[in-house]
């Protein structure tokens, strides 16, 4: 990586004790605590409490996602851009952004977001994952993303640097999601900068819940009707990874759409859309284009929707903010 865009990484990080600014040997200035950087990851992380802690060994043993065998950058983004979400929101965001994806696993997104003049810092509570994201960054020549282990309850994060914080079926995995949201807030730029928070949708959610069932009754020799294990049956590693994952996680919570809307009001963040949209018929052009409305109770004949649509790769709903001042 290049000085100047390693420099303009570094700024976007910050000691975890005191919030301090890191020099280029990754000591404090402020508090004068020392930390690491080995193999393209920055160690920032202090310990956490006991749930948070089985969380980061439950991603130790099987990293989430993993990478398929001779992946490639071109390989990556063809695949990321299946994803209709994945490419409104590329497209959303503009070329100079500073983003962050907080809970990143293996740092596909944060791969492919990093393109243009963007900068992008993906960090994760677990180093086997961030290990996995960091040799695919050295083997795509990706020069423009910084991997950081850190914690949430305690980021090694600046905060209010970043255009757009992203992240993506990770508070639904820690103790208490509302205050880690809250958190996550201040890391945006208090001048409008975007949330973009993917978690299980309570609804959604309800057709994984009766296959887990199932799957529990019968030890884990039956699940019917997931297509995403139908589809990975090829692949042992990313099998096992999605099994462990959705079936048989030591922590989750699931979360409405409402829910989500009274989050935002307590933090200074303007809600501006759900995606899939919780109007009927709508399919926006432009993810951080406010919603033509929010009617509550259409809001929930959507989400009875997503069983159908979300509940086969396990009702993952997105809300999007702009923080306000």
């Amino acid at each position: 990586m290049a000085d100047a865009t390693g420099a303009d990484l570094r700024a976007l990080l910050a000691c975890p004790a005191c919030g301090g600014v890191l020099a280029a040997d990754w000591t404090c200035r402020g508090c004068g605590a020392r930390y690491g950087a080995a193999d393209g990851v920055v160690d920032l992380r202090l310990p956490g409490d006991a749930r948070t802690e089985a969380v980061r060994a439950f991603y130790g043993h099987a990293p989430f996602p993993g990478y398929p065998p001779r992946d490639s950058l071109d390989g990556l983004r063809a695949r990321a851009e299946r994803s209709p979400f994945a490419r409104l929101l590329d497209r959303a965001i503009p070329g100079d952004a500073r983003i962050v994806e907080v809970g990143c696993g293996t740092g596909q997104m944060s791969l492919y977001l990093a393109r243009a003049d963007r900068l992008v810092v993906g960090a994760d509570l677990t180093r086997a994952s961030l290990d996995l994201g960091a040799a695919a960054a050295r083997r795509f020549g990706s020069r423009d993303v910084q991997f950081v282990e850190t914690d949430l309850n305690a980021p090694g994060l600046a905060e209010g640097a970043f255009d757009v914080v992203v992240s993506l079926g990770v508070l639904h995995h820690t103790p208490d999601p509302r205050a880690a949201f809250a958190r996550l807030v201040r890391l945006a730029r208090p001048d409008g900068g975007m949330i973009v928070l993917g978690l299980y949708n309570a609804v959604a959610r309800l057709p994984l819940r009766l296959r887990r069932a199932v799957a529990r009754l019968t030890g884990f020799r039956w699940i019917p009707f997931d297509p995403v294990l139908r589809s990975r049956e090829a692949e042992p590693d990313r099998h096992a990874a999605w099994l462990r994952d959705q079936y048989q996680h030591p922590e989750e919570h699931r979360h409405t759409h409402g829910e989500l809307l009274k989050w935002f009001a307590e933090t200074g963040v303007d809600y501006v859309r759900a995606y899939p949209s919780t109007l009927i018929g709508d399919e926006p052009d432009d993810l951080f284009e406010p919603a033509a409305d929010n009617w509550t109770f259409e809001a929930w004949l959507s989400q009875v929707g997503w069983m159908k649509t979300l509940g086969p790769e396990g009702g993952l709903f997105v809300m999007i903010g702009r923080r306000t001042p």
